[in-house]
């Protein structure tokens, strides 16, 4: 294993360029869910666009039939992953599955799929990892991020290892056009991608295949699957129940509900902007004025919500 920590150090050395993340500064903290479920989680303060956490949150399930893992964090960290791993278990990483394409949840996929997991992912995931790079920063992409497993909307992958039921649950597109949740039937607990976060106002990637109307619906299937009882583990962000659900997506259907009126009333998108429509619920959502993208989060989630709905005019 040192040797595949030091090629880990020298591709980070390789990929870090220009994203204002501090990758040294990252640590990797573990929690523990179940008795062989963990959570893995960067620290704070030093991912500009993940204040909260560095990077999105990976899944581990260890036990003697070896490790199934969900999504796989930045590579530049993936020397710190595989240490946190190894203080939880000494078996091989078999399987891996990524919730969506976002680099913060694929972008290691390559270095765990060299150490020999098997890689699973929506069909639409894969198309969209072999995308031309939107801009020249991007280093060469190596065939091993790719999926190897694809499937696509219909009946959940089901894999039974190390006493637990992990369900695949492919999502209509929602965050981006790939999504899935991934459920873990008896810790009764479910990873859920980053069609819902509670730091920052939704991101919807409409580049990436993400919609408006299937994020609404993915929390609505969500809250269909989930038990009273059952652990909601989003991307970013703190843990939650099926009853969270209910005001994020109140406050997503008044928000939506407000920029469909304005824009009956002809106003342009910088007029719905400038109307603040989500101050109603800004003092409850953590991170929600912080900067993303050309504005802050509350202003990104308003213009793709006007976006979506002028489109679908």
């Amino acid at each position: 294993m040192k040797n595949a920590g030091h090629c880990f150090v020298i591709l980070a050395a390789v990929m870090a360029q220009g994203q204002g993340i501090d990758y040294a500064k990252i640590e990797i903290l573990t929690e523990k869910i179940a008795p062989n479920l963990y959570m893995l989680s960067g620290s704070a303060g030093a991912d500009p666009g993940h204040q909260d956490a560095a990077g999105g949150r990976i899944g581990i399930l260890a036990g003697p039939d070896g490790i199934f893992m969900v999504d796989a964090q930045y590579a530049q960290v993936s020397d710190k992953v595989l240490a946190a791993i190894r203080k939880i278990s000494a078996e091989p990483i078999r399987f891996l599955v990524n919730t969506h394409v976002h680099g913060d949840h694929t972008a290691g996929n390559a270095n765990f799929v060299k150490l020999g997991a098997l890689l699973f992912a929506r069909e639409e995931l894969r198309d969209e990892l072999l995308r031309p790079p939107a801009n020249g920063t991007t280093p060469a992409r190596d065939p091993a991020r790719l999926p190897v497993v694809t499937y696509g909307l219909g009946d959940p992958v089901k894999f039974r290892m190390n006493g637990e039921v992990v369900d695949l649950i492919p999502v209509r597109a929602a965050h981006t056009g790939g999504d899935t949740m991934v459920r873990f039937e008896n810790a009764d607990m479910m990873m859920i991608g980053d069609f819902y976060r509670n730091y920052g106002y939704p991101f919807i990637d409409t580049n990436n295949g993400g919609t408006l109307k299937g994020a609404l619906e993915a929390l609505d299937a969500t809250m269909k699957i989930a038990g009273p009882n059952t652990k909601l583990i989003p991307g970013h962000g703190t843990i939650i129940n099926r009853a969270d659900i209910v005001p994020y997506r109140d406050m997503m259907l008044g928000v939506q509900a407000k920029v469909q009126q304005m824009i009956r009333e002809g106003k342009s998108e910088q007029e719905v902007l400038a109307a603040k429509v989500t101050a109603p619920y800004d003092a409850k959502v953590p991170g929600g004025l912080l900067p993303a993208g050309a504005g802050t989060s509350a202003d990104r989630f308003v213009s793709m919500v006007y976006s979506q709905l002028k489109g679908a005019k």
